[in-house]
């Protein structure tokens, strides 16, 4: 089976072609980096009218390279949320319109479970696993039981990971999208020691018993270093600084965060076996807290698997390849479901945190 992916939920327009034995016959991104640079951050409206203006150019060519025609495709899988709901209905409109017309199974793909699924692509990874899903706009610890079925443990209570990244990267003048800035700026610190010394930041939820994250705090620590740092232009010796303090920092809490979650997932969910700690999603592509999570997966005799690095970000291939998980199934969907701009990965999570 071939099945073909969209993605359009942010400011990537993505399209994939990938064949059931894992095979990724084409992979086409096209980036909106230069259409939002001046804005500091994704526009809705912008990203919607590029997803318009391309996303049939890279169909056509994602086709192409995988050589094939459209009869020869089992199915289409296009994102249907969450996401930036103009977008996400670009992607889904086009994908919605080539199954129609070509009498194909459609797959409405929510976009967090193609992060999920993304390393069952790329190892040899069976059910259940522990996964941190890390990106722009969320951040959750869930247990992955089965294709749509998944446990959330712990999620943010204020902003998302690669949210904080981006808003520390901007309070440095650093811009957007702050996540490989950062990452970049860290590594030409000279002096680590000088740097946790002169930047100290607090890491947010150390010790706490349950699974939940909070960023809000750590960037407001960023933010009085930085006006407290002389006035004008920044020097780049203490943004490099101060972005290795910030990066020491996130390690620190994912590793504190997972580590409760892993303890939780042993004692509850696998208790027989060599269990995976799992981690995807767009900030999963940061090294330094891959070397934290992969530490701490060894050191509580679990294997660790992080997708590589091309397939972190958004992209068609995730989402074909859960279309391919999903039709494995026989879970299609009608051609009148609808887009959603939310659309969490444990329903009965959000319940909760509505009702507490």
């Amino acid at each position: 089976m071939i099945v073909l992916g969209i993605e359009t939920s942010c400011d990537e327009t993505a399209v994939a072609v990938i064949a059931d034995d894992k095979t990724i016959m084409a992979n086409l991104v096209l980036s909106q980096l230069e259409e939002h640079k001046a804005f500091g951050g994704v526009v809705p409206e912008i990203a919607a009218r590029a997803h318009m203006d391309h996303l049939d150019t890279l169909i056509r060519g994602a086709m192409q390279d995988a050589g094939i025609n459209f009869s020869d495709l089992g199915g289409v899988a296009a994102t249907c949320g969450p996401g930036l709901i103009g977008g996400v209905m670009v992607g889904m409109m086009a994908g919605k319109a080539i199954a129609a017309a070509h009498n194909l199974p459609f797959v409405a793909v929510n976009h967090l479970e193609a992060h999920a699924l993304t390393p069952r692509l790329t190892n040899d990874l069976e059910f259940p696993y522990l996964l941190l899903l890390v990106s722009g706009g969320h951040t959750q610890i869930l247990v992955a039981e089965d294709v749509g079925v998944y446990k959330q443990l712990g999620t943010t209570i204020d902003d998302a990971l690669g949210e904080c990244f981006d808003k520390a990267a901007k309070l440095m003048g650093l811009g957007h999208p702050g996540g490989p800035l950062v990452e970049r700026a860290a590594a030409d610190c000279k002096d680590h020691k000088a740097a946790l010394e002169k930047f100290p930041l607090p890491v947010p939820m150390k010790g706490r018993k349950d699974c939940n994250f909070s960023f809000s705090g750590l960037k407001t620590a960023v933010r009085q270093h930085v006006e407290n740092l002389p006035a004008g232009e920044l020097a780049y010796e203490d943004v490099a600084a101060l972005c290795y303090a910030f990066q020491e920092s996130v390690a620190e809490v994912v590793r504190d965060r997972c580590t409760r979650a892993v303890d939780e997932f042993k004692e509850k969910c696998h208790s027989a076996g060599k269990a995976a700690l799992v981690v995807s999603g767009g900030v999963a592509a940061n090294k330094r807290i891959r070397a934290a999570l992969q530490d701490l997966a060894y050191s509580k005799s679990m294997d660790f698997v992080a997708p590589p690095l091309n397939l972190c970000s958004d992209n068609g291939a995730m989402i074909a390849w859960t279309g391919i998980e999903r039709l494995k199934k026989n879970m299609s969907d009608k051609l009148d479901v609808a887009a959603r701009p939310r659309w969490p990965l444990d329903p009965s999570a959000e319940k909760k945190s509505q009702q507490g």
